[in-house]
């Protein structure tokens, strides 16, 4: 055995491998994207076999471009989208129904029923989740409700369920593993993350029968091995966790008060709270950030729905900018004495305000509002939303007041000024990481640590490295006009007026 180690990083559009060597340096990179199946309106699903498929292909793809063999990789870690369901035969591996994904809102009016029986605060308390149809235990009951045979095929012991790091297990081991993490069942609505077991009394108002149910094993842990027909070799797989909570592994934010924010199409917030399991009175979910060596650690998690979307509607539907990169420089030319607010909600407003019918507004224009401050207000409003989620963490969790130390990652981290701006909104500074590279960084140290030849938890903390923090310059009372302004934008979007 060599001293690498591949990441598996298995996403909701496409599947990537990473190779690692030994001093965590990338040295090769698989991508490929999959297909979208949308059968209804507000249904997305994916086919779990084609995932399958791209997940060698980027493998094979990733090991060739580092120049190494299967023979070289000492450990396999593997992070995955959160909440995706796929069920499967347990003999025979095949596919029972495609994969209901993350998004799929076909649950919803199942969790209003939930709901409306008063079951929503027994759920939150055991599993730190809201009843909504983004999580895997209603996707799951739809499909035992909906697919002929299968519940009966269940009961028996016919069929297996996992989210996506358990079917890629299952199908890596020749069918001899069915296991999932802590981080992974935490999302699932099954998952009693103060016990760490699943919970009998949730599965039998979901119907759900415990036989098809995956073993939960630490973050990093004994998942089998690869059949070598799988690579040629076996492989340990060794690490396992969900994409934002292996973002939050990968950042090395493992000290309570430290928070990772990660800014794509929308943005994921989780702060580490310890062995403090936090009850969110602010509409935050309680999850488990990670789980090394038989030791639970809790976050607290907040997600904003428009984050680098609102760039890319500056770009595709405004043509205010040929590619995003640009936002930066354009919202640099803003006039200072312009104060134009924009409010994403395009499709609702997330945590704190969950609002699923708010709609977006731009307030404060005047004649010479032009493109410039357009941009401004665009990036600013991912600032003014990760203040939100911070202050609803910290009225949720005190020992968050003075501790927060915000790295972030994702592909809005580019822009300076954007990180500059969010340094100034939140009053803290903002690290910017070497390695943008988070999420599968978090699943590779977690093989790498449990195979021995990569560094402990301190050992990792201390190699990682910022490219650059941002000190917040701006003065208290512009800031405080600032947010005020931002929360009267907000009010005036909300559908029930606070």
């Amino acid at each position: 055995m060599g001293g690498y180690i591949l990441a598996i990083d298995q996403g909701t559009t496409s599947s990537r491998a990473v190779v690692f060597d030994g001093d965590m340096t990338i040295a090769g990179v698989g991508q490929q994207e999959f297909t979208q199946h949308f059968p209804s309106s507000g249904w997305v699903e994916h086919d779990a076999e084609e995932i399958w498929r791209s997940v060698l292909a980027t493998v094979r793809t990733a090991l060739t471009k580092a120049s190494v063999s299967a023979a070289d990789i000492t450990a396999i870690g593997i992070t995955n989208q959160r909440e995706t369901t796929v069920v499967w035969d347990r003999k025979t591996g095949e596919p029972l129904h495609r994969a209901i994904v993350w998004q799929d809102r076909r649950t919803a009016r199942f969790c209003e029923e939930l709901k409306e029986k008063g079951l929503e605060p027994k759920f939150t308390a055991k599993t730190g989740l809201l009843l909504d149809p983004y999580f895997s235990g209603t996707k799951l009951s739809w499909l035992l409700t909906n697919v002929e045979g299968l519940r009966a095929r269940a009961e028996a012991g016919e069929v297996c369920f996992g989210t996506v790091d358990s079917w890629l297990i299952y199908k890596l081991t020749g069918g001899k593993v069915h296991v999932t993490d802590a981080t992974n069942a935490s999302r699932t609505l099954l998952y009693n993350i103060g016990e760490n077991r699943w919970d009998d009394e949730l599965l039998s108002i979901l119907d759900v029968p415990a036989a098809m149910l995956p073993e939960v094993k630490d973050c990093a842990a004994d998942f089998g091995v690869t059949d070598p027909a799988v690579f040629g070799v076996a492989i340990p797989i060794l690490g396992v966790a969900g994409d934002q909570q292996a973002a939050v592994i990968g950042n090395a934010c493992f000290e309570p008060g430290m928070m990772k924010s990660t800014y794509g199409t929308g943005c994921f917030a989780l702060l580490n709270t310890g062995t403090d399991r936090v009850a969110s009175s602010n509409r935050l979910l309680t999850t488990i950030a990670y789980r090394l060596d038989g030791v639970t650690t809790y976050a607290l998690e907040g997600s904003i729905f428009i984050a680098g979307a609102a760039v890319q509607w500056l770009r595709d539907e405004l043509g205010f900018i040929g590619v995003s990169s640009e936002v930066g420089a354009l919202a640099m030319k803003a006039d200072p004495n312009q104060r134009v607010y924009l409010v994403p909600a395009f499709t609702g407003l997330g945590a704190p305000y969950w609002d699923a019918e708010a709609r977006g507004a731009i307030f404060g224009l005047t004649r010479s509002t032009g493109p410039e401050e357009f941009a401004r207000a665009a990036l600013e409003s991912v600032a003014y939303q990760t203040h939100d989620l911070l202050e609803a963490m910290k009225k949720d969790w005190n020992g968050a007041a003075d501790k927060t130390v915000l790295r972030v990652d994702g592909g809005m981290v580019a822009s300076d000024w954007t990180m500059q701006r969010l340094a100034d909104i939140l009053a803290s500074p903002v690290d910017r990481p070497v390695i943008l590279e988070t999420t599968v960084l978090g699943a590779a140290w977690l093989a790498g640590s449990r195979a021995g030849i990569w560094p402990d938890r301190k050992g990792f903390a201390e190699r990682w490295r910022r490219d650059h923090r941002f000190e917040p310059a701006m003065p208290q009372a512009e800031r405080i006009a600032a947010i005020a302004g931002w929360h009267d934008s907000v009010s005036r979007c909300l559908t029930k007026r606070r």
